[in-house]
């Protein structure tokens, strides 16, 4: 039989060993009015349906199958009868902990089970439904240890802020009920619900398993393709007869955790599919997704198609002057990787698009997308001599060799200004969780060393008015800064002030700030630059650095190491882990260092001078 879940099992703590599953996202829109429903857990139980509705209708109309059993399921964090979302920032986040600590809430999960068949080619379904109802009591938990738990961002992406199979685990007293259930999927109740649905097997097939961590469970085998047909599932108890008719119009909506996901092309026997092997075969299919991605914007597809409704294929190759079958090609790839919606209407943007991909959106990455294209994409291809060599690889790239990692990008005004809107999407993505990751109030004045665009330094001055912060540059770039100023701007001018900070006097200030610098240059090159840091700063003024921190043991943290082999190709430096950093600090006089994990691509690292 063909099951298809709505939602990734493997995340819920289980693997449905003895089920031949697809996984496949639901594009269902979770925007019921809460207040409907009579009770929590009902909520739950009509998303978890109407998310499985979507994937079966839309499976049957657009993939012209049929799948056998669909699986919904949809997780809440409810406390004093309200429902609690995914937090939107830290404050939120600090609002939800706050509100749970020291005391007991509910977990519910809802789960719908669709069983599917088409009759005259019209799609026939019916419907079980169940919930799942845990309580989680967390400890008494104090103003260090939310902002701790905060910081590291984990609450950003989980329903009431927390996940109790990671570090959120640290917050909970006790747990009463299923522990996989606040995980996010209740399997001892699902496996059950199946033996009910589909008739207990015999009595000799009954294997009773028990864990030490989940209550025992009922598990059948010989579950073959052709028993329990579907003309039996009309008669269990409870099941509800529906129509095709609730196909949901919308698109894939996809939120900050779905940024980095890539479907692959593959077709895989789902009874050979080894654990692995979905994600290897992602890996081996990314290449083409980030070059699909590169193409888009480059060719500006995402800001044709901004605020235009929908367009088809015909209108958008004829506004960037392609081919038809090679417009309608990237088109439906972009649609496929979510960053495009498709409808019988034409494509249109969906909104993660508008807010990162059009070149004038609220975060957009647009400069560094074709950063990557033009510099890092060529770059990557040489990866095996870097790894063999040790060395950067611009002269097979790019046909030069240069000891100034600068001058490559700066040999024309198209190539400074796009190494700048590079530097510059990045710091606007992040300028605002490394300027609230400490209190920086103490400090008087700052020198933002490196600062290019002054993104970073402009996000400071909201937040701390009173705060005097000068960008240090080299010429060329604080020649072209004006392009990157923020309009409308109500706040204490930024000051730009050029100059090399490896041979030039620094401004002297409270704080340095190192975002992004470190990384490029050798040990050698940062003692240097620290050292004139250190020589200019007094007992009690700091360093903010901004860096993708490695852990420890370089085990995790993917987004990070791959950045470290992005280093390799292009520079002599390297990223860090915590440790790197605090000893590269200590050994130049600054102390009390603390490293706050953002969520964000920048973490933060504060120290003071003694």
């Amino acid at each position: 039989m063909h099951w298809i879940l709505t939602r990734n099992i493997h995340s819920a703590g289980c693997s449905l060993e003895g089920l031949r599953f697809e996984v496949v996202p639901s594009w269902f829109k979770e925007t019921l009015e809460k207040s409907s429903f009579a009770s929590p857990y009902e909520y739950a139980i009509e998303t978890a349906k109407q998310k499985a509705l979507e994937v079966a209708n839309r499976m049957h109309v657009k993939h012209l199958r049929t799948p056998d059993i669909v699986i919904g399921a949809d997780t809440i964090v409810t406390v004093d009868e309200q429902i609690l979302e995914k937090p939107v920032d830290k404050q939120d986040a600090y609002r939800m902990l706050s509100r749970l600590s020291g005391k007991e809430h509910s977990v519910f999960t809802g789960v719908a089970i669709i069983h599917c068949s088409s009759k005259d080619n019209q799609l026939e379904m019916e419907v079980t439904d169940f919930y799942e109802e845990t309580k989680v009591k967390f400890s008494d938990l104090s103003e260090e240890l939310l902002w701790e738990y905060i910081h590291s961002g984990e609450p950003m992406d989980k329903a009431g802020g927390y996940g109790i199979q990671a570090l959120g685990g640290m917050l909970v007293e006790y747990v009463h009920g299923d522990f996989l259930n606040v995980v996010g999927f209740p399997l001892n109740h699902f496996c059950k619900k199946l033996v009910e649905l589909y008739y207990p097997p015999p009595k000799h097939s009954i294997c009773h398993i028990k864990h030490d961590s989940v209550p025992p469970v009922d598990t059948f085998e010989n579950l073959s393709d052709g028993e329990n047909e579907s003309s039996n599932f009309a008669e269990h108890k409870g099941a509800n007869k529906l129509d095709n008719s609730r196909t949901h119009p919308s698109g894939p909506v996809y939120n900050s955790e779905d940024h980095y996901c890539v479907k692959t092309g593959f077709m895989v026997p789902l009874e050979n599919t080894a654990k692995s092997l979905p994600t290897i075969l992602e890996l081996i299919d990314g290449f083409r997704a980030s070059k699909a991605l590169f193409v888009a914007c480059k060719l500006k597809v995402f800001d044709h198609l901004k605020d235009k409704g929908s367009l088809n294929a015909v209108d958008v190759a004829n506004e960037v002057g392609a081919s038809l079958c090679g417009m309608e090609r990237l088109l439906d790839a972009c649609a496929a990787l979510g960053l495009l919606e498709k409808t019988p209407q034409g494509y249109s943007n969906t909104d993660s698009a508008n807010t990162y991909l059009t070149s004038d959106g609220k975060y957009s990455l647009h400069g560094y997308i074709i950063h990557s294209n033009e510099h890092l994409w060529p770059l990557f291809t040489n990866l095996e001599f870097a790894v063999k060599e040790g060395t950067r690889q611009n002269h097979r790239a790019f046909g030069k060799k240069t000891e100034d990692l600068f001058k490559d990008y700066y040999h024309s005004q198209e190539g400074k200004q796009r190494f700048m809107a590079a530097m510059h999407s990045i710091a606007h993505l992040t300028a605002r969780d490394v300027a609230t990751a400490f209190d920086l109030s103490q400090f008087k004045s700052a020198c933002d060393l490196g600062g290019c665009t002054g993104a970073l330094a402009h996000e400071l001055v909201q937040i701390y008015p009173n705060l005097k912060i000068t960008v240090f540059d080299l010429p060329e770039v604080i020649a072209n800064t004006s392009y990157f100023q923020p309009s409308g701007q109500c706040t204490a001018p930024v000051t730009f002030i050029s100059g090399d900070f490896f041979k030039d006097n620094l401004p002297e200030v409270d704080l340095y700030i190192l975002s992004r610098v470190l990384h490029d240059w050798p040990d050698e090159k940062n003692h240097t630059l620290l050292s004139k840091i250190a020589a200019v700063c007094k007992p009690g003024c700091g360093i903010l650095l901004a860096e993708m921190v490695l852990d420890d043991e370089k085990k995790t943290r993917s987004t990070a190491l791959l950045q470290s082999l992005n280093m390799l190709v292009q520079t002599e430096g390297k990223e860090r882990s915590g440790f790197e950093y605090r000893c590269l600090l200590e050994q130049h006089g600054f102390t009390n260092v603390k490293i706050r994990l953002t969520g964000n691509l920048l973490d933060v690292i504060l120290c003071v001078k003694t």
